[in-house]
């Protein structure tokens, strides 16, 4: 895909995994910003930016601040119990405001607004999960130009919240996480 500016990644239950391996196969020189939303326990201490630093290669990786500006070759999470909503003017906000489909971040509000901010330059990926957060967020990118892929559901520890994006939006591109990470390394070109 020529014009890729952002790679969101949304999974839940049964894709931190899979999110660890899509880290590692990013090319080194990836010319786009990556999110990564993942729900986590609210009440937990979480140490996933320090897990996903370990595993990705030396990749800038970290949760943002609110209204950090967006730069390519970094690797944004979601911060625990906040959603990450990326702004028109390509800034990060960070809102306390409800759960959705009982999550917060929710994958479906970071993907919404990366739609409404990236348009068809937006590459959205959807692994692992028991909800169907995620789903509506797919179709937005999709109705924006950008390009939806999922986890195929019989390699996902928790098929729901990939089948929901697969059911919600006939245009997604299901493929097993190898291919997602071949996927990956075409947008370098």
């Amino acid at each position: 895909m020529t014009g890729c500016r952002v790679v969101a990644i949304g999974g839940s239950a049964g894709s931190i995994p899979v999110v660890t391996a899509l880290l590692q196969a990013l090319p080194t020189s990836f010319p786009f910003a990556v999110f990564v939303v993942l729900h986590r326990l609210k009440n937990v201490t979480s140490s996933m930016d320090t897990i996903l630093t370990s595993k990705g290669r030396g990749l800038v990786i970290g949760e943002p601040d609110d209204k950090e500006a967006i730069v390519a070759h970094r690797v944004y999470l979601a911060p625990q119990n906040y959603h990450l909503l990326i702004e028109a003017d390509r800034t990060i906000s960070l809102d306390y405001s409800e759960p959705v489909h009982y999550s917060r971040p929710s994958i479906d509000v970071t993907f919404e607004s990366i739609a409404m901010a990236y348009a068809g330059s937006a590459v959205a990926i959807l692994l692992s999960g028991a909800n169907q957060d995620g789903a509506d967020g797919l179709l937005a990118i999709v109705r924006q130009g950008g390009v939806a892929i999922v986890q195929d559901p019989a390699t996902a520890e928790y098929p729901v919240m990939p089948q929901a994006a697969i059911n919600r939006n006939k245009n997604a591109v299901v493929l097993t996480p190898e291919h997602i990470a071949s996927f990956l390394h075409t947008l370098n070109d």
